[in-house]
């Protein structure tokens, strides 16, 4: 039997990268996977690909958005298990270069959603009285200050705090919150960062990991495969590094 068998995962940024890594590995333990995006395309060809997989879309940003395609899920599997918070994009500037705009862009994609989704997924369980798993994908950023990530940085301390409020509201009502905090992670979304296009910074990067190498999007759906199944039931409100011993 798998570890997730009869669950219903909602995995959002699903089209590529981690989230796809995790909707692969949901469905292979058992899962029934929905992968959401705005990258419509890829999202739908990532889904026909997975068996146990479909795809809808939504720009976590949106409040309408994400309570249309929970209601949507809850119509057509019945219930809402897991949630992962996967969505997110990057933003490598000074902080004194970092615009207004930017800062908010950022905080719609990686904080707000975040927010929303924990809030009307926590809502979706709760009114079905059944147990559920919330996984929030944070990073070291939101462990220490990291140069050139002020907003980024900023919007991933923040999911740090909602994890464990979140996990001391719901506890009592059975829905556990924990977040994870990849380090580097070789994805589409990291792929332009220096330390993965320039074999030197490579190989200085690589020097400076306990365990020499860089992550793959393959170690990040382990945990979370871990903190979604019933398997770490005594877990929540916790930080789950993922970094190769970076963070010991």
């Amino acid at each position: 039997m798998g570890r997730l068998d009869g669950k219903i995962a909602l995995i959002t940024g699903g089209a590529r990268g981690q989230g796809a890594e995790e909707g692969r590995l949901f469905c292979a333990e058992g899962a029934t996977v929905i992968l959401t995006d705005v990258l419509d395309e890829e999202g739908e060809r990532t889904a026909a690909g997975i068996d146990g997989a479909s795809y809808l879309h939504l720009d976590v940003s949106s409040e309408a958005e994400w309570q249309s395609v929970v209601d949507t899920v809850i119509a057509r599997h019945g219930a809402l298990d897991v949630l992962v918070n996967n969505a997110g994009i990057d933003l490598d500037k000074r902080f004194e270069a970092t615009t207004l705009a930017d800062f908010e862009r950022v905080v719609a994609i990686n904080q707000t959603g975040v927010f929303l989704g924990m809030r009307t997924a926590a809502v979706a369980m709760m009114a079905a009285g059944r147990p559920g798993s919330i996984v929030n994908i944070s990073s070291v950023a939101g462990l220490q200050g990291v140069r050139g990530r002020a907003a980024y940085g900023a919007t991933k301390w923040a999911v740090r705090g909602m994890t464990k409020i979140g996990a001391l509201e719901w506890g009592k009502r059975g829905i556990r919150v924990n977040s994870v905090h990849p380090g580097l992670i070789e994805t589409p979304m990291t792929e332009t960062q220096r330390a993965f296009t320039d074999p030197d910074v490579r190989v200085r990067a690589e020097r400076n990991i306990p365990i020499g190498r860089m992550g793959t999007a393959t170690d990040i759906a382990n945990m979370v495969l871990f903190l979604a199944s019933d398997e770490s039931s005594y877990c929540t409100g916790q930080e789950f590094t993922v970094d190769g011993g970076v963070h010991p």
